[in-house]
């Protein structure tokens, strides 16, 4: 196989100091520097449509982009991401990169309620929020790590600052508006319904909800004591309002930067990601729908979506391919003493049980692969 290149980014538009004056580039990498040495600590970011919250963790590397995610309704960033950015293998990703966790505006934990008549951002003001945080921490691109609402932001992103992602993972992602019928339907869900239960729904499928498992239980308890739920409401109804991404295969409005779309198997936002996946070129995307991972396949399935996501920043040039896992390690050494004596027959094994683990080779084209 190919060795894979670090991809290297340069800034098109060097910062210009007078003669004798201070360097703010170097100014720049110092108070990043700053900022990175001050591990897991949260900073308050200001942005035309408000403040945001985010939270630094990793190792910075030159000429590297930074892990970038955002949570989707209903949940901040712990919620929503520390069962994928703690398990075991996935430090062997983070060790290579920078990552910014980042709170919607009134998400993070112990936030007060917004006063009475406050205008909460839309999904797409919340997207231009980015380019602020960007600045803050002095980075110029990012992978992003997007779930629900937090997905859809991304790709709002994506697609109006190109240049400035390298990769998405978009896991439960609905790039359509709400058409007249969704509208309806949301209305008179809200006339018997409370809020609570309309994002559990949105987070959890219809089998995990019935079996009431100790995380629907856990995700249900955060709701009802969260005293920052009328923010949640206007997230939700940001959420609920958003502009159609106008996605098409073959068009002017597509991604420019490989995609990985994640879903769990009878998930509540399947066949939403299915249709975003038909409107994406084929050659840049990934289809990866999780079995026995619900609604929630970051939390429920860390493991393979971490194996998935090593190929994935493998494929953009990030990690020697030769790197592997523990899992990857474990399946190998299983699958080489059960065919110790058919060289080729071990490897074509390994390569389709790689596949099972959500994890095919990079560079990886569109598929659809259930694990």
């Amino acid at each position: 196989m190919t060795e894979l290149q670090e991809v290297q980014i340069t800034e098109e538009k060097p910062l210009l100091r007078a003669p004798g004056g201070p360097d703010p580039g170097k100014d720049a990498e110092l108070i990043t520097a700053k900022l990175l040495q001050e591990h897991g600590q949260k900073h308050q970011v200001e942005t035309p449509y408000g403040i945001v919250t985010i939270t630094i963790h990793g190792t910075p590397k030159p000429k590297r982009p930074a892990i970038f995610t955002y949570h989707d309704v209903g949940q901040n960033h712990h919620s929503c991401f520390d069962t994928l950015f703690h398990f075991e293998d996935m430090q062997e990703i983070i060790k290579n990169f920078v990552v910014i966790h980042v709170d919607a505006p009134g998400m993070e934990e112990g936030a007060p309620a917004f006063p009475l008549g406050y205008q909460y951002p839309s999904l797409d003001q919340l997207a231009d929020m980015i380019p602020c945080i960007l600045q803050y921490v002095n980075f110029t691109s990012i992978i992003g790590i997007g779930v629900g609402a937090g997905a859809y932001v991304l790709a709002r992103y994506s697609l109006s600052h190109p240049n400035t992602v390298e990769g998405l993972v978009l896991i439960n992602i609905d790039p359509n508006a709400k058409g007249w019928m969704d509208w309806a339907a949301h209305k008179l869900t809200g006339l018997t319904s409370s809020i609570s239960e309309m994002i559990m729904g949105h987070l959890f499928s219809t089998e995990e909800l019935s079996k009431n498992t100790e995380m629907v239980q856990q995700q249900r308890d955060i709701l009802s004591h969260a005293t920052n739920l009328p923010n949640i409401q206007l997230y939700w109804s940001s959420y609920n309002s958003r502009r159609d991404l106008s996605l098409e295969r073959g068009g002017d409005i597509s991604f420019k930067c490989p995609v990985m779309l994640v879903v769990g198997d009878q998930a509540p936002h399947e066949d939403a990601v299915v249709e975003c996946n038909s409107k994406l070129d084929p050659t840049q995307t990934s289809f990866l729908k999780m079995a026995d991972s619900g609604g929630q396949p970051q939390l429920t399935q860390p493991g393979k979506l971490t194996e998935a996501f090593k190929y994935f920043v493998q494929g953009m040039g990030y990690m020697a391919s030769s790197c592997m896992t523990r899992l990857s390690r474990s399946r190998t050494a299983s699958l080489s003493s059960a065919a110790s004596g058919d060289g080729n027959r071990s490897r074509s094994r390994t390569l389709s049980q790689s596949s099972e683990a959500g994890a095919p080779p990079p560079p990886a084209p569109t598929m659809e692969v259930s694990c």
